[in-house]
């Protein structure tokens, strides 16, 4: 079970190292601050705010990364799961300059985007494609080509996970209230609630959330939206949810959840924005072996240049290609992207790659767990492939329910990851800011960086229980 954390102790370290923070980087705080005259909230997009403020970059090689202020840092955040290849990978980089003298972009087809495709397809097991630049302009088309493969609108997702930052999609993720049961409702019968403002509730009320985990929850729900003239189109999901830490599906429920959208006739979708590439060559799909009818991936695609892809059967690429929905986009398979993702694909995630990312996650999440009973901490471990993530409760996370297990254990499990961020970061391990998030390991990372994550993890458990 493991013995209590002292709130106390965990506020006393938090204000020593947000003291320590602010004294190491004062050129981030500077640049910070010099950036917000006209950079709203001085940064290119809310996720990348974080408190007292944003520790800017200024390059990276391999496993490594170097801040403004002249430190160097281990990357576990790794570009939001976008670099799995590493900073500046020299197969990469060779792409990227042998495309650059051809021209790079003209908004006609290249031979590499074919090429990418084709690889894509036997990876995925899903035939016919097209690209994106983003993650969210994926699953927007997604969308948009199930809408018009069943003929109705209702869009239902996972209550909890986050699709992306188009309107459909930005309801029922980290809502203000969501932990609230009151606000949240049931089960069976979750709220529909807006991510934000400048969503039209038109909109919201045509997204019903159900819980991860639960094929039962997800068919009943089904029925009485038919029942009220709203069958829904699609089910979006992630085949494993990849914004609380990581939480894998139980056993046999993937095929239930395919089962279920078959019998009602609705698209199932796949959202593997941070899956695909990164826990498996295939991703979920071929790892937990269930596969939908259409397919987004985008993070780990390209080598960190603005890249995404939506999979298809051959039904729903029918209603692309006849026109009936327009799938565009002036970027769509921009050559130099494509280049990047074909030298990615063939000759950086290879075999050899993915065997050398589960060695890693191996023993990093066996020296965590190592770290966890060595000081009895209530506390666990999850991973797969490229991703992982310690999380502050003895309580298995199946979906977002059991993500806020109590108000209480909530508000010391975000206070302890708060001072996680702060300890790694001053100790030259870099993570994504959050309780929500998990690392990323890269094809660049060795047993040395692994091991020095674990280090640290050793030092804040001894400081805890100090």
């Amino acid at each position: 079970m493991g013995t209590p954390i002292n709130r106390e102790r965990v506020d006393e370290l938090t204000e020593q190292e947000l003291t320590k923070l602010i004294e190491r980087t004062p050129n981030s705080k500077k640049r910070w601050e010099e950036a917000s005259t006209h950079l709203s909230s001085g940064v290119a997009s809310s996720y990348q705010l974080i408190e007292p403020y944003p520790i800017s970059i200024e390059r990276g090689h391999g496993p490594r990364i170097w801040d403004v202020d002249g430190h160097e840092y281990i990357d576990y955040m790794n570009g939001f799961g976008a670099m799995i290849q590493g900073h500046s990978n020299p197969v990469i980089g060779e792409a990227i300059a042998e495309r650059f003298p051809l021209g790079t972009h003209f908004g006609a087809p290249s031979g590499d985007a074919a090429i990418v495709a084709k690889e894509l397809g036997r990876r995925f097991g899903l035939p016919k494609w097209r690209f994106t630049n983003s993650g969210s302009e994926s699953t927007m088309d997604a969308i948009r080509i199930a809408r018009a493969m069943t003929g109705r609108d209702t869009v239902m997702k996972i209550f909890g996970s986050y699709h992306g930052h188009h309107d459909a999609v930005m309801v029922s993720v980290g809502s203000a209230g969501m932990d609230d049961p009151e606000i949240r409702g049931t089960r069976d019968n979750y709220a529909s609630i807006s991510y934000g403002g400048g969503i039209p509730q038109s909109i919201v009320d045509m997204t019903v959330a159900v819980p991860f985990n639960d094929a039962e929850a997800m068919e009943r729900r089904i029925e009485e939206l038919a029942n009220e003239g709203r069958k829904p189109a699609c089910v979006i999901m992630e085949a494993a949810m990849m914004n609380l830490g990581v939480v894998f599906p139980l056993p046999g429920y993937l095929e239930k959840v395919r089962e279920i959208t078959r019998k009602h006739g609705i698209v199932l979708i796949f959202d593997e924005v941070k899956t695909g590439l990164l826990i498996a060559a295939g991703g979920a799909t071929e790892k937990f072996g269930v596969t939908p009818d259409i397919l987004t991936i985008s993070k780990a695609l390209a080598g960190g240049l603005p890249s995404g892809a939506v999979g298809m059967t051959e039904e729903a690429s029918k209603l692309v290609e006849s026109g009936e929905v327009n799938q565009v986009g002036t970027y769509n398979g921009n050559p130099l992207t494509i280049a990047a993702a074909r030298a990615n694909l063939f000759e950086v995630l290879t075999d050899d790659a993915y065997a050398h990312l589960a060695h890693l996650n191996d023993r990093i999440l066996a020296g965590c767990n190592e770290v966890i009973a060595k000081y009895d901490l209530i506390a666990h471990t999850v991973g797969i492939g490229a991703k992982g993530c310690i999380v502050f409760s003895d309580t298995p996370v199946t979906d977002y329910e059991s993500y806020f297990v109590s108000a209480e254990a909530m508000e010391l499990t975000t206070a302890l990851t708060t001072l996680a961020w702060l300890f790694n970061v001053n100790r030259g391990v870099f993570m994504a800011p959050g309780r929500e998030e998990e690392w990323t390991l890269s094809v660049t990372h060795g047993d040395a960086e692994v091991d020095r994550y674990v280090e640290v993890f050793d030092e804040l458990a001894a400081a805890l229980r100090a």
